[in-house]
């Protein structure tokens, strides 16, 4: 099921937005899942990209793309001061683009699932390691139909 498709511009936005909200709710039930490498689900646990795909097959019935760079092709690219909850944020943590990929909640915050040995939880975007390692930002569009 893919995102439905808006009526009118004002119900693009509104549907838009309740779309990314119900990503975010849905998000948090996934905090303290365990970080796997190459890891998409709830038992086994998540790698960042595994985390995103999860969740928004889950929350929206929307298939995305299993690497954070290939997530990054597939959406439409926003500015930093346009994110609303539910939108994508892309780091740079393994020295090339879109290696890394969470979801903004709000309040210059996101949850992601970050690296072996810890766990899925919300992290400010505003500290200097992520500052530093910020590649962009990027909004999941409503497939058409």
């Amino acid at each position: 099921m893919a995102l439905p498709a808006p009526a009118t511009p004002t119900a693009t936005v509104e549907e838009h937005v309740r779309t990314l909200s119900e990503v975010v709710l849905t998000a948090m039930g996934y905090l303290d899942k365990p970080y796997r490498y190459g890891g998409h689900s709830m038992n086994e646990g998540f790698d960042c990209s595994g985390f995103v795909v999860s969740l928004f097959q889950r929350a929206t019935g929307q298939t995305l793309p299993r690497t954070a760079a290939e997530q990054a092709r597939a959406t439409r690219t926003i500015n930093k001061q346009e994110l609303i909850p539910g939108d994508l944020v892309f780091f740079n943590t393994m020295r090339r683009q879109y290696s890394h990929v969470g979801i903004y909640v709000g309040d210059g915050r996101f949850i992601h699932s970050p690296r072996a040995g810890s766990k899925i939880r919300v992290e400010r975007m505003d500290t200097s390691y992520w500052q530093k390692r910020f590649n962009g930002a990027r909004r999941v569009v409503a497939a058409e139909g």
